[in-house]
């Protein structure tokens, strides 16, 4: 695909969706296609559903315009989805991707084999926001799509420091900058800041992550009846596995919070030697090379024992290459 109005042409309805519990890189996407398709496609009618959004991105133009509930017997004429690697990512709208006349996957996770229509897939990419401008007229990226655009860029290239971000990252974020973004408090308002009580679970975290294979692993945790404790949720978590990666001699970041009794969510960050993409792919989970998660079943040891087992492998075997 060169133009997204080539699977707009001859749509009246269109519905855009992304993954489960969404992040800056999502909530950009989709929301930049919508404000895109709503300037200058007016006659199509186009909807956007997603999880309830970070305050952090409310500085995305008409973010309170996103569905968060979904009307079941809705067919749209193209269905869109932005930043879902597999169609059990969908979660919310997988019932109206199901239903839609036509289905479109706009995408960069390595580990997406393609589940839509039409595939358009760039594992190659540093987010799906850049793949995504690619594909839109650059004249008629104004301040609200640049906007949204920028944010989902620096969210997945954690502001363009991971390996992913290329040249061609810089240009287009560039080009963005261009059109009058308030770039530098996008960054700290929706990427750095953090609550008082943030700090504080960061801080509990840190000090009793622990570290393993010769000092190569770290891992981090959290217990739900820790997290009632300080009134937090998975989504004021964000930072932490990053902040783990960061210690010196470590090549893979875990951090692991229990989402109820017996069920946890894992985040996986790599220096480079480890394919974190493959560790959450062996675990129903997906991402990419440095960066990736799933979600396991059972004890906390258990899921540790699990996921460390994985990791070892790939760095025995990088050894004995």
């Amino acid at each position: 695909m060169k133009n997204i109005a080539e699977v707009l042409e001859g749509v009246k309805t269109v519905g855009i969706g992304g993954h489960i519990r969404p992040d800056g890189d999502c909530v950009g996407s989709c929301m930049a296609l919508y404000l895109y398709i709503r300037k200058y496609f007016p006659d199509i009618d186009v909807n956007v559903y997603l999880d309830h959004p970070k305050p952090i991105f409310g500085h995305i133009e008409s973010i309170d315009e996103i569905k968060t509930e979904v009307e079941e017997e809705r067919i749209f004429d193209l269905f869109i989805t932005c930043d879902v690697s597999a169609r059990d990512r969908l979660a919310l709208t997988d019932n109206l991707f199901e239903h839609a006349k036509k289905t479109v996957c706009i995408d960069h996770h390595v580990s997406n084999s393609g589940f839509a229509d039409v595939n358009h897939i760039r594992g190659e990419v540093s987010s799906c926001c850049e793949v995504l401008y690619g594909i839109l007229d650059p004249d008629k990226v104004d301040l609200a799509v640049a906007t949204a655009v920028y944010t989902g860029m620096i969210h997945d290239t954690g502001v363009f420091q991971y390996s992913s971000t290329s040249p061609e990252t810089m240009r287009i974020a560039g080009e963005l900058m261009k059109t009058g973004i308030p770039f530098s408090r996008i960054i700290d308002e929706s990427f750095y800041q953090k609550t008082y009580i943030q700090n504080q679970v960061m801080g509990r975290v840190l000090a009793e992550s622990i570290l393993l294979q010769n000092g190569t692993c770290i891992i981090g945790y959290l217990r739900k009846k820790d997290m009632d404790f300080y009134g937090v949720t998975g989504s004021d978590l964000d930072g932490i596995v990053s902040q783990l990666r960061l210690t010196r001699g470590v090549e893979v970041a875990i951090f692991i919070y229990e989402l109820e009794t017996q069920s946890f969510k894992v985040s996986l960050r790599s220096n480079g030697r480890v394919d974190v993409s493959k560790v959450a792919v062996f675990f129903g989970g997906g991402g990419h090379t440095r960066a990736a998660g799933c979600d396991l079943q059972g004890s906390m040891y258990d899921v540790i024992n699990n996921i460390t087992a994985e990791i070892e492998k790939q760095l025995t075997e990088e050894e004995n290459a």
